[in-house]
């Protein structure tokens, strides 16, 4: 019988779980358990309009540390809001203060003997001359860097998410995203675009295994 893991989220609406009535608006969160064993508990407290920053200032952070435990992990997606100029309150500079505050997640899961796991950004739905472009590039390679520099484990959500973008083509991109049901929403998904990002990202935690390949769940096709 395998030990039961516990994984904390840390994120944005890309991630959070929806309630049936957003519909079909989904996030990752919602079905990365889906791709594992049920001894792989995800507790999702990803929130939409949240950065880096104001994920901490609003206690949301420090209310997680209070239940995680050792062994258990933090995931954390942090970006798109943190990339709001025009929002002051989420705002965070790149390679200053946005790297200032992910470490606060660092240090706060490992002195609860938990282990951080860092994720880039997704894609979002921005697709110029035949390429689909990653608009968080600054954010991505702080979080690169800083998860280099305190040897945290790092999965890149947004290189692999491009990645798959191109390979099935933009008609088919088009409806993993809300715009394909309001014709404005080019960062949030639909049920079927969470479903992909959530198999992409568990693909990744397996093949470089942030978690143990004995917590695959049989079938994730």
């Amino acid at each position: 019988m395998q030990h039961t893991v516990n994984v904390f989220l840390a994120g944005d609406s890309t991630v959070q779980t929806y309630e049936p009535e957003h519909a079909p608006q989904a996030g990752w969160g919602q079905y990365i358990a889906e791709y594992f064993t049920k001894e792989v508990r995800f507790a999702n407290r990803a929130i939409g309009g949240r950065s880096s920053k104001t994920f901490v200032e609003e206690g949301r952070l420090q209310t997680i540390l209070e239940e995680i435990g050792k062994g258990d992990y933090l995931f954390v997606q942090m970006g798109h809001n943190d990339s709001t100029k025009s929002r002051p309150e989420r705002y965070t500079e790149p390679f200053s203060t946005y790297t200032s505050y992910l470490k606060m997640y660092i240090d706060g899961a490992r002195s609860r003997g938990a282990i951080p796991v860092l994720i880039t950004p997704v894609g979002r739905l921005h697709y110029e001359n035949g390429e689909f472009l990653n608009d968080f590039p600054d954010y991505c390679m702080a979080m690169k860097q800083l998860a280099a520099e305190e040897n945290v484990l790092l999965a890149d959500l947004m290189t692999e998410s491009l990645a798959y973008y191109s390979s099935v083509g933009y008609e088919e991109t088009k409806s993993f995203f809300m715009v394909s049901v309001n014709g404005t929403d080019h960062t949030h998904f639909t049920e079927i675009g969470a479903r992909r990002m959530a198999k992409l990202l568990a693909d990744q935690l397996k093949s470089l295994r942030i978690l143990p390949r004995v917590y695959a769940a049989a079938d994730t096709n």
